[in-house]
């Protein structure tokens, strides 16, 4: 008799629920994971030696519990490139965004708790939602992928949730959303749980140093139930670190920090970390030409005959593909052609990762044959 997951006694919610992932194949081009395509600059990666060895000779310790150095220099980076003053009590780090998340959801959401996210977006929201026992809603997009503030607003106060997250910019589909729409949602999401502490909104700002827009981050002043959440993973070439990082109130940092683990950054991780911020310079140069490249596969798509959704992160959602199956369909003729870009289950859409310029190239020589193929077809039929 086959033993199987279903037969363990796991929680109810989480039955029938498959993981997070993405494929992981090995094909010429990969451009389905958002990942920076430039390795970290020799220099840095000297560093980051150094500091790693100067850790090593005091791993026989635990390290530093409350990473002071860390979101110290944190705290330095978000005030020069955000334009608001952020101090060392407003920063929290932890393993990748996810797990900031996790704690969030941890410390104010939970068994009997809701919290609400604006689909399609993040799908780490509502599993890290269910892998907390929080209960998960999701809330409208309008057709454009923007987010209806009255018909979000409506959501909010019929289900009066306890965790708000928006995405900006967006992932999977790179629309960024205006500061008036955070303020909107966030009034509506205080209202909605009038006569209690409010609900917590998180603004997920883990593709803001590629968007066209200032971050969002100044509007947590005076405003304790909001939190902006960041991550090394994309902008700094760190994905492999797993670093990420939450800037609010004090009291915010202070709560999280009831519910993670002891010393849940290694020294080595906050080694790194801390050499990756002495070349932050650099590493938003890498920003800048792949902020070019995302506009450049914007036009190439669109004048190739492709519809693209605005883009501000370091991706670009495009399609459309008509039918059932039609975007997996042309995934896979993609796919053939050494080209892995990512179908993440938007009916009719397909997202694409901005990679080096020879990347680009060899993705667009794909969907402009693909396109011309179909074109041929149409003429003959």
């Amino acid at each position: 008799m086959t033993f199987g997951i279903d037969d363990l006694p796991i929680r109810d919610e989480l039955r029938g629920k498959s993981p997070y992932g993405a494929p992981q194949l090995d094909v010429p081009v990969r451009l389905n994971t958002n990942e920076n395509p430039y390795p970290l600059p020799e220099p840095l990666v000297e560093r980051i030696a150094e500091r790693v060895r100067e850790a090593a000779r005091e791993l026989n310790r635990y390290p530093d519990r409350d990473a002071v150095e860390l979101r110290t220099e944190l705290a330095r980076y978000l005030t020069r490139t955000a334009g608001h003053e952020v101090a060392l009590d407003n920063v929290w780090a932890a393993n990748g965004s996810n797990e900031v998340i996790q704690q969030l959801l941890q410390t104010f959401a939970g068994p009997g708790r809701t919290a609400i996210g604006f689909e399609p977006s993040y799908s780490m929201h509502g599993l890290i939602s269910r892998g907390t026992g929080t209960g998960w809603i999701s809330g409208p997009r309008g057709e454009d992928f923007t987010i209806d503030v009255a018909a979000a607003g409506a959501v909010i106060a019929e289900h009066r949730p306890d965790v708000v997250f928006i995405t900006s910019p967006n992932n999977p589909t790179g629309t960024a959303v205006e500061a008036d729409t955070v303020l909107a949602l966030y009034e509506a999401a205080q209202s909605a749980r009038a006569g209690t502490a409010g609900a917590i909104v998180v603004v997920d700002e883990a593709y803001v140093e590629f968007s066209h827009r200032p971050s969002l981050l100044p509007l947590i002043e005076g405003r304790p139930n909001l939190v902006v959440s960041r991550t090394m993973s994309k902008a700094f070439g760190a994905a492999g670190l797993r670093l990420g990082y939450l800037a609010a109130h004090p009291a915010v940092v202070d709560a999280v920090q009831l519910v993670r683990l002891p010393y849940h950054l290694s020294a080595v991780t906050q080694a790194t970390a801390l050499a990756a911020l002495e070349h932050t310079d650099t590493l938003l140069g890498y920003v800048e030409q792949l902020k070019t490249e995302r506009d450049r596969l914007v036009g190439e798509l669109r004048a190739i005959g492709y519809e693209v959704t605005e883009s501000d992160a370091n991706f670009v959602q495009f399609g459309r593909f008509d039918g059932e199956g039609a975007a997996h369909e042309v995934w896979q003729q993609i796919l053939d052609r050494g080209v892995l870009v990512r179908d993440n289950g938007v009916p009719g859409w397909l997202r694409v990762t901005a990679g080096t310029p020879a990347e680009n190239d060899a993705f667009l020589e794909a969907v402009r044959a693909l396109m011309k193929e179909r074109s041929e077809k149409e003429q003959s039929a």
